[in-house]
């Protein structure tokens, strides 16, 4: 029996399941939104069976004395917003699985064993319904059993206490989780001994912090909504917004109007670039909509950098033929240093090369270089197209170097805007949910609490993901996220998860981290963003940031499915409390009967949040301090001036039999969250196990559209298999092919990351495609 339990734990089904539905290809769109984005935002909410319920919520949603919506970190317009609804489709679908009342209770674990539901796919198993109780897997067991809060909170104590040293543990974040939360988290986590703090920031924009901070002073953008309606030129680098960020194409239609170009710069012609039928607008829903993008320029995966270098190129040349219309001459001297050194580099690069190397042609980069050259505002946004290359960090600093040439940061419609994938991820970081605290952050915390926290570094998620897998790390607590689904070189993971004494996932909904779990474990129900929260019978509100810098209160407005569910706050000081008792010199039982109260301490600890309880309350929120927002650049090595960067172009050569892949999303998921298995812009229909691969590729390698295929990677010298996609045709450049995730996570080899940041480079993985084998399932368990 034992020996059965252990096989189907370990079977490769359990933590990447592969199996067909039924594609169909649909045309390919040319703009996105309109009725279609409108009526699905709605059948969601019909096929939960909460039409009634979801309405409600939906018009709270994002409206000022709502809630902030648990999709995207997009900004809501500062000014009034929309009476029909300040929400996307995908935002609509976030909140369907929210007000859902369909419930995975005590009942349903008795009733399914793990490695039954481990079986399911991911979409399969995220429509199971709201998590009703907390429960518990206890060692060697087949079927989660429910346990009080009590026993919960007892049973993880006595696993933090068990450790030889505190950073035996760690302590996951999503970007779901509110101020407040994220605030007691961290503080727990330093209190007790840890800065083993890996959140999902590590896999999303961690490498927009690090080009950031060094060179103008902070990790985050320097943009606000209202530049976009007002400005000169907006590059959309390595994002695709009309999935990803749909209320950003609002922002884009009002920029347009307003006389602004769009340069699209992407290897797959999105439809959230190309055109937007905004069905707020009469013309967005009879009319032809509005074309968004004045130049799409399909790069070649990670050719992004010598297009940048050859922009830049260009504008130093125009500057010679043109002096002193062109660069911001002035900027450059007062703002700036190492321009002369940058300069130079460019006597070493030949367009012609640089063309090559990027994969657009000589004659498109001249149009986007002659599109900037006498305009001064410029906003650059960018999204995972560019975080997750290995060199990432490089590309961001190149960015900024374009900008630095310009002048066009630290004004008015110009600047950096990395487009934060997550409600709250920003807010997280804000709230020192970081593995490597800053002194500065550290001493704050020591002086007002009194208690000296670590100073080491701890872990982030590729760092803890190996220290699980070395038995350095034997708890793994995670607040909300899906750590299995999210994380790179899947079967790996799955092994280091399954090491774990103890794992613990603060969740809503049911997913495979939970199915993919340590020695024991714990499934501990929250409340949703639109969940009405209620303690010591007051009707509690919580903050958020957004990508923009705005801290926003957000109070939810459903009845919880359940009465056993409790907030992310008490969970944390409930634990902290049984986990220190007297030894803590924290107040846990104050911040657990009041996020006020959590508040007031935050803004002692934490630059910026002056008189916080006030200014939250205001409609709206409040803007946090961004000193480049206002042209000062504050950096550590060059006091008040930003460096000009010097970076080197990759060599991106592929083997004769190889080809170079990245992962994306469709437009029926959000993150490892699967709404649907159709990605209606890019002709998908029910299905989710596709490759897209240019035409000649497809002939040149002997397949043809249609036919089924096995992806193999072998960095470090292991091969991976992701097994079972379908070849689809598609416009992207020879030699280069996208696949979704989480399915592909499993190609990406837990060392392919990205240079200085340390995130997973997920859009650069080399893989070999051959013919499906229908053995595959045998070749895999050998591994």
């Amino acid at each position: 029996m034992e020996k059965e339990k252990d096989k189907n734990r370990n079977e490769p089904s359990a933590e990447n399941p592969y199996k067909l539905s039924d594609l169909k290809l649909t045309k390919v769109e040319k703009w996105a939104a309109g009725v279609p984005a409108v009526m699905a935002a709605f059948s969601d909410l019909f096929e939960e069976g909460v039409p009634v319920r979801g309405m409600k919520a939906l018009f709270r949603m994002n409206q000022k004395n709502g809630f902030d919506c648990p999709s995207c970190a997009w900004p809501d317009p500062d000014d009034e917003r929309s009476p029909l609804g300040e929400y996307c489709e995908n935002g609509a679908k976030a909140l369907a699985e929210e007000a859902t009342t369909k419930k995975v209770t005590a009942a349903f674990f008795k009733k399914n064993a793990v490695c039954d539901l481990a079986r399911l796919t991911d979409f399969q198993i995220g429509r199971m319904g709201r998590l009703t109780d907390p429960m518990y897997m206890p060692k060697n067991g087949t079927h989660y059993q429910p346990i009080s809060w009590e026993e919960a909170f007892k049973k993880i104590a006595g696993h933090l206490n068990a450790l030889e040293t505190p950073d035996e543990a760690a302590f996951y974040t999503s970007g779901r989780t509110s101020n407040e939360a994220s605030f007691v988290y961290q503080l727990f986590a330093k209190e007790f001994g840890t800065n083993n703090m890996p959140d999902c920031s590590n896999m999303c924009h961690e490498t927009s912090g690090t080009a950031l901070l060094p060179t103008i002073g902070i990790g985050k953008g320097t943009v606000t909504l209202e530049d976009f309606y007002d400005t000169d030129v907006i590059v959309i680098i390595g994002q695709n917004p009309g999935t990803n960020a749909p209320r950003m194409m609002s922002a884009l239609e009002k920029g347009k109007q307003n006389g602004a170009k769009i340069i699209a710069i992407n290897p797959l012609p999105e439809a959230g670039l190309m055109g937007f039928h905004n069905p707020q607008q009469i013309s967005g829903i009879i009319g032809g909509g509005v074309k968004l993008a004045d130049l799409y320029l399909p790069v070649k995966i990670n050719g992004d950098m010598a297009l940048l270098k050859a922009i830049a190129l260009l504008l130093i040349d125009f500057e010679k033929k043109s002096p002193g219309e062109v660069l911001d001459q002035q900027f450059i001297l007062d703002k700036t240093v190492g321009y002369d050194a940058f300069a130079r580099q460019f006597d070493n690069y030949k367009l012609e090369d640089l063309a090559a190397a990027s994969g657009i042609p000589q004659s498109a980069i001249y149009e986007a270089a002659q599109m900037m050259a006498f305009k001064k505002r410029i906003i650059f946004c960018w999204g995972m197209g560019l975080t997750q290359q290995p060199n990432g960090v490089a590309m961001i600093r190149e960015i900024v170097n374009l900008l630095l040439l310009k002048g066009s940061i630290g004004k008015p419609g110009a600047g950096v805007c990395p487009v934060r994938g997550h409600s709250n991820v920003q807010g997280n970081r804000t709230m020192l949910i970081n593995e490597k605290p800053t002194d500065e952050q550290l001493d704050l915390i020591r002086d007002f609490y009194g208690f000296e926290p670590p100073r080491k570094h701890g872990y982030d998620v590729v760092r803890v993901i190996k220290a699980m897998h070395e038995e350095k790390v034997k708890v793994f607590f995670s607040m909300g996220g899906n750590f299995l689904s999210a994380t790179p070189d899947t079967t790996y993971t799955a092994e280091a998860l399954r090491k774990l004494k103890l794992t613990v996932c603060v969740s809503t909904k049911l997913n495979r981290s939970h199915l993919v779990h340590g020695q024991e474990a714990l499934i501990l129900p929250t409340y949703s963003r639109s969940d009405i929260d209620m303690v010591n019978g007051v009707h509690q509100f919580v903050s958020t940031e957004n990508s923009m810098g705005v801290v926003q209160s957000s109070k939810g407005v459903l009845e919880p499915v359940s009465r056993h569910l409790i907030n992310e706050t008490q969970i944390v000081c409930r634990m902290a409390m049984a986990t220190l008792g007297s030894r803590s010199v924290v107040n846990w039982q104050r911040y657990a009967g009041s996020y006020d109260a959590v508040r007031d301490d935050i803004e002692k600890c934490i630059p910026g949040f002056d008189d916080y309880n006030n200014k939250v309350r205001r409609k709206g929120g409040f803007y946090l301090p961004n000193a480049a927002r206002d042209g000062q650049f504050i950096t550590k090595e060059f006091g008040d001036r930003a460096p000009f960067t010097l970076t080197t172009i990759p060599d991106n050569t592929l083997a004769p039999d190889e080809y170079m892949m990245a992962t994306t999303r469709t437009h029926d998921q959000f993150n490892t969250t699967i709404y649907g298995l159709d990605d209606r812009y890019r002709g998908i229909k029910n299905e989710r196990r596709v490759i897209f691969m240019n035409q000649k590729d497809i002939e040149e390698a002997g397949f043809v559209p249609g036919e089924k295929v096995d992806l193999f990677n072998y960095d470090n010298g292991i091969e991976r298999i992701a097994p079972l996609f379908i070849i689809v045709a598609y416009a992207i450049p020879e030699r280069n092919t996208v696949t979704y995730f989480p399915e592909t996570n499993v190609l990406v080899a837990i060392n392919n990351v990205v240079e200085g940041s340390n995130m997973p480079a997920s859009k650069f993985v080399k893989i070999k495609i051959k013919k499906h084998n229908p053995e595959i399932y045998h070749l895999i368990k050998q591994l």
